[in-house]
């Protein structure tokens, strides 16, 4: 599970230091690529339900077939180095608008890497979001 938010700039290689607690569980490897605006990191499981769910879409005729593709064609593999680093590819960081601050948040089941600016104004909206939801679904 990731949880917490965490503020990091990219260095001039394009890398971003994970925090210790999610450096962990992509010990063996996992996966980036956009989603949402962000990159989403996902452990290895995580990207195979991930990918499983939106084939299960695709099926039921809810997604279209380019959305598998293009989510495939965007992911790459990526393992902390030593010093529990990932690079994100250039291609990537121009697709959702990294430049150098960076936030990095735990999402639950995935790490979510977002613009620092555009973190802050999505968080804005975010607080009244959780707070609607959390009254009408009674949770």
């Amino acid at each position: 599970m990731f949880v917490g938010t965490f503020e990091h700039s990219l260095d001039d290689k394009g890398r971003v230091v994970l925090p210790v607690a999610f450096r962990n569980q992509l010990a063996d490897r996992g996966f980036v690529s956009q989603y949402q605006g962000c990159l989403g990191v996902w452990t290895e499981t995580g990207f195979n339900e991930m990918a499983d769910r939106l084939l299960e879409k695709v099926r039921e005729g809810a997604a279209p077939r380019d959305a598998v593709r293009t989510f495939a064609a965007d992911a790459m593999q990526v393992k902390p180095d030593s010093q529990g680093r990932i690079n994100l590819p250039q291609r990537l960081r121009e697709l959702v608008g990294l430049d150098r601050e960076v936030v990095v948040i735990g999402a639950i089941d995935k790490i979510e890497i977002w613009d620092a600016e555009r973190w802050r104004t999505l968080r804005a909206s975010a607080d009244d979001s959780f707070l609607t939801a959390v009254n009408e679904l009674g949770i």
